[in-house]
């Protein structure tokens, strides 16, 4: 499995969103923080917009904010809209397995995505956000 560009700025985004908190953020300001084509930050904030991943806010404020808590969204809820399956092998047929590929997807395919799958959904957007200022106050510290 591979996380595309838009799982990977998506994630991004929610994150910076998050940071703000509670702020009605516009799609400029995430994009120009995290260095992410303004174009392109829409496009995925369309798919999160549609999923009831983030709202949008209408009038001279416009921008975005969480749809809920950082407690309560997770890493996987957010990759699911942007990547869709994810898994390491795809879907697979299960008709048209030999033994062996049958063997394979249950002993080591299946165990990697369950496991990621797990690690996705623990770990919270608030996790995410308070060990990023974690890091943040620690390399500023370092640099005084």
């Amino acid at each position: 499995m591979k996380i595309s560009t838009r799982g990977r700025y998506g994630l991004r985004a929610v994150i910076d969103l998050a940071m703000q908190e509670e702020e009605c953020v516009s799609l400029a300001e995430i994009a120009a923080r995290q260095d992410i084509s303004f174009n392109y930050l829409e496009s995925i904030f369309s798919y999160l917009r549609r999923a009831g991943i983030v709202i949008g806010t209408a009038g001279s404020l416009g921008g975005y904010t969480l749809s809920k808590t950082a407690a309560e969204m997770n890493l996987y809820d957010i990759l699911k809209v942007l990547e869709g399956e994810l898994s390491m092998t795809g879907s697979h047929e299960p008709e048209n397995e030999t033994d062996l590929r049958s063997f394979l997807r249950e002993e080591v395919w299946d165990v990697i995505d369950k496991n990621i799958e797990e690690v996705l959904k623990k770990t919270t957007i608030k996790h995410m956000k308070e060990e990023f200022s974690k890091q943040e106050d620690s390399n500023f510290c370092a640099g005084l």
